[in-house]
């Protein structure tokens, strides 16, 4: 109240209406200045925040993956090493493929599954 008085002296009736819409204005933008400049700020701090998790799922996955990786390399060999004790004769070599996953194993056409290959059809025998 004692601050309108002294401006309402100083100033003039006449100009304190247009100096107080001024002030009214200056800080109008001052606030909003302000504000946007704490919005500015939320808006890094919540940047870095999902930089650091991004980079902790990151490091996560990583770690993930070669555990996972460990684990199958230690399982395929362990596979490897039984099934070399199971049959080292005929342990398929790393070269060859095993022929129980060789392609379509089928009789040629013509050749019905059973009979003898190379066998003219005159010279089959009557079962």
């Amino acid at each position: 109240m004692v601050i309108a008085v002294v401006a309402l002296i100083v100033i003039g009736p006449e100009r304190l209406p247009r100096v107080a819409r001024t002030l009214g204005h200056l800080f109008g933008r001052l606030q909003r200045y302000v504000n946007d400049v704490k919005a500015d700020i939320n808006r890094e701090i919540e940047l870095e925040e999902l930089r650091k998790f991004r980079s902790t799922v990151e490091d996560a996955a990583r770690g993930f993956e070669s555990t996972v990786q460990s684990e199958m390399t230690k399982t395929e060999g362990e596979l490897n090493s039984l099934a070399q004790i199971e049959d080292p004769a005929t342990a398929p070599s790393p070269a060859a493929p095993p022929a129980a996953l060789a392609p379509d194993s089928s009789p040629p056409p013509g050749e019905a599954a059973g009979e003898p290959q190379g066998v003219a059809p005159s010279q089959k025998t009557p079962a």
